[in-house]
């Protein structure tokens, strides 16, 4: 890339990102630790900026790893973050780490997933989530947004699924708002399509909406929490999250003991 194109490329990027975050010129300027001239002619392609200019807007952008990566590429630099592949020796270690803390979350269901959703990993009481779901929809990669949602799927049991459905998709589109990207648009249509409409009460957010999910042994009630990999260096495991379903009743703590000591007898 020629330094003139680099500088078009950037420019484009940065006032891109500069919109997306709705952060005055200024404002972006005092937080990267430059002046706010400087960066008008960033934003103009007039100035070419240094590697550690581009590290500190990103930083300040609170860009992701792979974001943080495509902004050094756009201004002309290599990638500073790594993106190992799951499966390779490096991570070996981690990996098998994080098996243990999804062991040490049973008798609950916890699984680990990757930014689109897909499952990398799951304990012995998730399994019970998959039960009576389509083998095409438990065939790898196994998207767990597409098996909660899908008819074929979670969502035949689940008894709030407007509700609980609609939560699972605005949580999607609201990381879409602040990392565009066409794949979750194209996930969030998907997903869109397997629910009635319904509107979610403005009031609730976060985990605040359990998952009730009829099960032989009775009915669930569950609340999701989300764990990231923050401190990662490398783009594939900052993009992991590790998701716990936690019971919000007595019944249903009780019901997840008595089916893991089950499992633990067999």
């Amino acid at each position: 890339m020629t330094t003139l194109s680099a500088r078009s490329a950037f420019a484009d990027e940065l006032r891109r990102w500069r919109a997306l975050r709705r952060v005055s010129q200024l404002e972006l300027a005092i937080r990267a630790g430059t002046t706010q001239r400087y960066l008008s002619y960033l934003e103009q392609g007039r100035s070419q900026p240094g590697r550690e200019v581009v590290v500190r807007i990103a930083e300040s952008l609170e860009l992701s790893l792979r974001e943080r990566n495509a902004l050094l590429v756009a201004a002309g630099y290599s990638p500073l973050f790594s993106e190992l592949a799951l499966d390779a020796p490096e991570l070996t270690p981690l990996l098998t780490a994080l098996r243990v803390v999804l062991d040490g979350h049973l008798p609950y269901p916890a699984l680990i997933v990757d930014g689109y959703g897909t499952m990398i990993e799951h304990n012995v009481a998730f399994e019970l989530l998959m039960e009576g779901c389509a083998p095409e929809l438990l065939t790898p990669p196994v998207n767990v947004h597409r098996l909660a949602l899908h008819p074929d799927g979670i969502s035949r049991r689940v008894l709030n699924l407007p509700e609980w459905g609609g939560h699972i998709v605005e949580a999607i589109r609201s990381r879409a708002r602040i990392s565009p990207d066409p794949g979750l648009d194209e996930l969030i249509a998907e997903l869109e399509g397997y629910l009635p409409p319904t509107e979610l009460d403005a009031g609730l957010h976060g985990f605040a909406i359990p998952l009730r999910l009829r099960t032989d042994d009775g009915e669930l009630c569950l609340i999701t929490t989300l764990t990231a990999f923050a401190s990662s260096t490398d783009v594939s495991l900052s993009e992991l999250r590790l998701k716990a379903l936690l019971p919000a009743d007595t019944p249903t703590a009780d019901i997840l003991r008595r089916r893991d000591e089950r499992v633990h007898a067999q």
